[in-house]
């Protein structure tokens, strides 16, 4: 309700004149507290979420990321999904997932979690600005396989895997690819995530276009299994490889909804070797071009990127991750087709 001064129109005994101040409770700001955690800037943003890097102050000084949901966005849906995020998170104990160290309430009920504080940038960022090989590339994908493969192997699908969820860090100088965000993951079992209802409703576009398997552009829960991350898995290789996704993303959203998903359901993608042949030809000096072409280095993932259609999710991503493995060791990789 619209309050003059602070002061409620029904108390004032009159309809209010003059202008009319809205009495909000402010969101966070930096130098803020919750819980144990000061807020020192604001990194990341979603829908319904937003991110701060913070400072833990007790029992140990240390900087973490604190992730909560933004101010007027505590629906149902929202809250149960958050939870869910931060369960799965709990699940995962790998070196390449980012850890969830604690979760609580802010003072008004708002749910937040608290994980490591990656300091990295994206996957290609990272490749491109170092001008990595192609076995350098792999050798950081393979890391990310690992990461998708454990977290399958908990039962969770990720349903966002991008350059900007795959964060790149130095620990003691060693490259450490870190996945982030699973504000969108699905169990693949029937373990409980969280005490509330997550509902996905039919025909709710989750993901991004340009990463998104066929299933999930079908904007159906029905079909997508592990084996939707696979196929991303496989759009982020090709990209790191050719520099570009086997669609633009500006053209799938130009296109409007319908055209988007019949394209990612139905158009074959541009080969990789083709795509660099012709990025070669136009003297592309943004991304280097890799010191292995893609016909050589990946043959079984030519074509359509991701999976070919026979192999179960579980051998799709063990797959991925021997071929990878080989290229990175000199070995060349078995072609399945």
């Amino acid at each position: 309700m619209a309050q003059v001064h602070g002061i409620s129109p029904r108390k004032l005994g009159r309809r209010p004149t003059g202008t009319v101040r809205f009495s909000l409770v402010p969101v966070e700001k930096p130098g803020d507290h919750i819980g144990r955690y000061k807020l020192l800037q604001q990194i990341g943003e979603g829908g319904s979420g937003v991110v701060y890097m913070a400072e833990q102050e007790a029992p140990v000084r240390r900087k973490v990321a604190l992730k909560v949901i933004k101010l007027g966005m505590e629906t149902k849906s929202v809250i149960a999904r958050f939870e869910a995020e931060r369960q799965v998170l709990a699940l995962m104990d790998h070196p390449n997932i980012a850890e969830v160290l604690e979760a609580g309430a802010t003072e008004t009920g708002r749910p937040y979690f608290v994980m490591e504080l990656v300091h990295g940038i994206r996957i290609t960022d990272h490749c491109d600005s170092n001008n990595l090989s192609t076995r350098e590339r792999l050798k950081l994908f393979v890391q990310v396989c690992q990461a998708v493969l454990h977290a399958r192997q908990k039962g969770i699908i990720h349903r966002d895997i991008k350059p900007s969820n795959i964060l790149v860090t130095l620990r003691d100088g060693v490259e450490v690819p870190k996945v982030i965000d699973f504000g969108i993951a699905k169990a693949t079992t029937d373990q409980r995530l969280t005490d509330k209802t997550v509902f996905t409703a039919f025909e709710q576009f989750m993901g991004t276009p340009a990463y998104m398997s066929p299933e999930q552009a079908e904007m159906s829960e029905l079909g997508i299994d592990t084996r939707s991350d696979i196929y991303s898995l496989g759009i982020l290789l090709y990209e790191l490889l050719t520099g570009k996704t086997p669609f633009d993303s500006q053209e799938l959203l130009a296109a409007g909804l319908d055209t988007m998903r019949r394209t990612i359901r139905e158009r074959e993608p541009m080969r990789p070797s083709t795509k660099l042949h012709d990025a070669a030809r136009r003297i592309d000096h943004h991304r280097p071009t890799p010191a292995v072409g893609p016909a050589k280095a990946y043959p079984s993932g030519e074509g359509r990127p991701g999976l070919d259609g026979d192999e179960g999710a579980g051998e799709g991503s063990n797959a991925a991750l021997r071929d990878s493995q080989r290229v990175c060791d000199g070995r060349g990789t078995l072609s399945r087709r």
